[in-house]
């Protein structure tokens, strides 16, 4: 009180009983807040800038006047103003002039409005040095003792009655302070502005662990997580860009180095935007938006450049993945841009990790490799897949397949698949599908031969391989270094592109449709599959040396070789659900299993020799034994069976497997009693191939020395066709159905 009043004298004329007044006012027991303590830091701060002040005496009279009013849970501006009356009412009485009364109440006036930030001092549109002054002085409060800060900090909170408005009022007032500059006089900067910041963010990080707010800060660690984990995943799409090519085929001389160096670039990026992103300096900003420049040339060089394609020419993996490295290093470049604009703004200082901000932490990695899984992957997967793809449609619909009666006569000539043979053909319901060199699917019109539609790819020089599937509505083609596409029979237009993980596995059936996939480590699998590639269920009988497996309308038998150790076995599945029906344990391994009649057949090995010792039909859902049929111990060659309809049709030699043997004995079998339904021997020779009509007629070609012939073993015993003149018989005849192909000069021909 002593060092208060002698920093009273001299102000005004007279004795001290306006300074005992005010005094009194700063001492009263109502009073929480601003105390005779603050006002001695007030008065103190003062005297150490008073000299940049112009009329000193103002300013002090201001600072005595300030708080002089104060109501416990009132606004700093209303403080100020009844505080300002006061002064305007007092001081005249003590011989005050009225102009600095004025002064002294307009002064007072400004304190109200100590929680907004000051215009930046650099550049004011005015000078005010008394107010600058008295409230740098007013703020010095904010650099007291740390002790003494606390204390003061505890009495304003008090004067609000209600505990949590307090902490929010006081949080906000904080915040406020914070985003601005503390001090308006560089002197009070340069001594108060250090202790004063140190002060405020401990008071502030005090406040947000007693505010329920959990969730406080969680934007601005969400763009400072995307700005450092999107450069990472733009350099780990970039180092898988590095690994591909930007055409296909790949150009000579063409240059590795642009993936490489923004796989570098987005590394170093990474801890730098991150940096940025925390940063409120300009130099952040700079950098975020230089990074995002250099994305965004990035993007407009790799489209223009990008390959133009031609039948020859395909898009590379390469394209789709350096521009998705390219976006991603984009946002990476807008979230640390974003981040720090948010923090110049609005967050200069944030408090310690909360849930929000852990949360956010924990998220955007997540949904960062999600993105590159589900989104990048198979974004950049489907454009090399639509790019690289084009479709010659034509209008006709499809004809319906003539049966050829193998009178010697030709049916049609299709010139429209150069360089393919008849033996690759696959019947449908809307045709005859072949494959051809370079990536290439005709669908041929089974009546007439003409071309339907054309598939074909610029990015495969390749003959793919197809099978017919869904009940002949689709073609499953399986390009090299592409996987399987499904096409429509009926169009040719894509359906589905198999996942990846299904691009390696093997067709064991395609009518219903089952993969086989072996691995290096664990258990082999069996999957059934629907046509688009959607897994229906996984069979895993384990590590096997030998797994085969065939279907039938609804069941499934899998031949187990050695798995896991436990010996042969056949198991039946269920074909929608894979769920195991039965299991047997197989003396001998079955070969050559195939399904005719609704029973899967297959050949008991015979010791050494490749003629099995019988046949034997099982029933696909129960595995019981519905008949067995013994091979004559004379045969002795490779014993073909192919199902036709209700009959089971056995190719075989009747006699030693010798180059004088030329004759071929073929048995068809009703599969409903197991019984020998007709048996013809030709004079055939046993090592042509075959291939049987859906009717049960097995033909062959060969040569003599004038023109091509067929060979037709049939019901009705053995014929020889000649056929005209263009016929290639070093190519074997295809049947599809009831049709026989065969293949001519650079074309597939249909007998008739």
């Amino acid at each position: 009180m002593v060092e208060l009043r002698a920093r009273w004298d001299g102000l005004v004329p007279g004795p001290g009983e306006l300074a005992d007044e005010l005094i009194t006012q700063y001492v009263e027991r109502n009073r929480r807040a601003y105390r005779d303590q603050y006002l001695e830091i007030v008065l103190t701060a003062l005297e150490s800038l008073i000299q940049l002040s112009t009329d000193p005496t103002s300013v002090r009279l201001a600072a005595w006047f300030h708080r002089a009013v104060h109501e416990p849970g009132g606004t700093p501006a209303e403080d100020a103003e009844a505080s300002a009356r006061l002064a305007e009412r007092l001081l005249p009485r003590y011989g005050v002039a009225a102009i600095r009364v004025a002064e002294v109440a307009r002064l007072v006036r400004l304190t109200g409005e100590l929680a907004a930030p000051p215009t930046d001092s650099y550049a004011p549109p005015r000078r005010d040095a008394n107010g600058d002054v008295l409230l740098d002085a007013v703020n010095a409060i904010l650099s007291a003792d740390p002790v003494r800060y606390a204390v003061h900090v505890a009495e304003v909170r008090r004067d609000v009655g209600d505990r949590r408005s307090a902490l929010e009022q006081r949080y906000d007032d904080v915040r406020e302070l914070l985003d601005g500059h503390l001090y308006r006089t560089q002197l009070a900067r340069q001594r108060l502005s250090p202790v004063a910041r140190v002060n405020l963010e401990t008071e502030l990080a005090g406040l947000d662990s007693e505010l329920p707010a959990p969730w406080r800060g969680w934007q601005q660690a969400a763009l400072t997580a995307t700005a450092m984990f999107c450069a990472i995943g733009s350099t780990v799409v970039a180092i898988a860009a590095a690994g591909a090519s930007w055409q296909i085929p790949t150009a000579p001389g063409e240059a590795g180095w642009p993936p490489v160096a923004l796989a570098v670039l987005a590394f170093i990026s990474a801890p730098v935007l991150f940096r940025c992103a925390r940063s409120s300096s300009q130099r952040a900003c700079l950098v975020a938006g230089a990074v995002l420049a250099v994305a965004v040339t990035g993007l407009l060089i790799a489209w223009a450049q990008a390959p133009r394609i031609n039948p020859a020419v395909g898009v590379g993996l390469r394209v789709p993945l350096l521009i998705s490295a390219l976006l991603l290093l984009l946002l990476s470049g807008g979230a640390a841009l974003a981040g720090s604009l948010l923090r110049t703004r609005t967050a200069r200082f944030l408090p310690s990790r909360n849930l929000g901000q852990q949360l956010a932490w924990l998220a955007v990695p997540g949904v960062v490799a999600l993105t590159l899984l589900l989104i990048v992957q198979p974004l950049a997967r489907n454009y090399v897949l639509s790019t690289n793809e084009r479709v010659e449609l034509s209008p006709r619909p499809a004809g319906k397949a003539t049966p050829s009666t193998l009178n010697g006569a030709v049916a049609w000539v299709s010139k429209a698949t150069l360089g393919a043979g008849a033996e690759e053909a696959i019947g449908t319901q809307y045709g005859i599908a072949i494959p051809r060199p370079n990536g290439v699917v005709d669908m041929l019109d089974a009546a007439t031969g003409d071309l339907r539609w054309r598939y074909s790819r610029s990015d495969s020089d390749e003959r793919p391989t197809i099978v017919a599937t869904g009940d002949g509505e689709y073609v499953l083609a399986e390009f090299p270094d592409v996987g399987y596409l499904l096409l429509d029979a009926n169009t040719g237009q894509r359906k589905a592109a198999w996942p990846g993980r299904t691009r390696d596995h093997l067709i064991a059936q395609a009518q219903p449709l089952l993969t086989g996939e072996r691995v290096l480590h664990g258990s082999d699998k069996l999957h059934g599959l629907d046509p688009n590639g959607h897994e229906r269920w996984t069979f895993k009988p384990g590590d096997c040396s030998d797994l085969d497996a065939v279907a039938s309308t609804d069941a499934v038998v899998a031949f187990l070789g050695n798995c896991g150790g436990r010996p042969d076995a056949v198991t039946g599945l269920d074909l929608k659900s894979g769920k195991k029906l039965w299991t047997k344990t197989a003396t001998d391994t079955y070969r050559r299993p195939v399904v005719a009649g609704g029973l899967v057949v297959v050949a008991e090995p015979g010791g050494d020799s490749d003629v099995p010792e019988a046949l034997t039909a099982i029933e696909p859902r129960t595995g019981a034994v519905k008949w067995r049929w013994p091979v004559p111990q004379t045969w002795a060659c490779r014993t073909l069976l192919n199902a036709a309809g209700r009959y089971l049709i056995v190719v075989d030699c009747p006699g030693p497997s010798t180059i004088e043997n030329r004759h071929t004995v073929v048995t068809a079998i009703d599969t409903a009693t197991g019984r020998t339904a007709w048996q013809v021997t030709a004079r055939v020779d046993p090592r042509a191939k075959v291939t049987v009509t859906a009717d049960g007629r097995v033909v062959s070609l060969s040569r003599d020395a004038e023109a091509c012939s067929a060979n037709v073993i049939e019901r009705a015993g053995f014929r020889q066709v000649r056929l005209p003149l263009g016929i290639t018989c070093s190519r074997d005849a295809f049947a599809v159905g009831n049709q026989v192909l065969v293949t001519g000069d650079n074309a597939v021909i249909a007998l008739r």
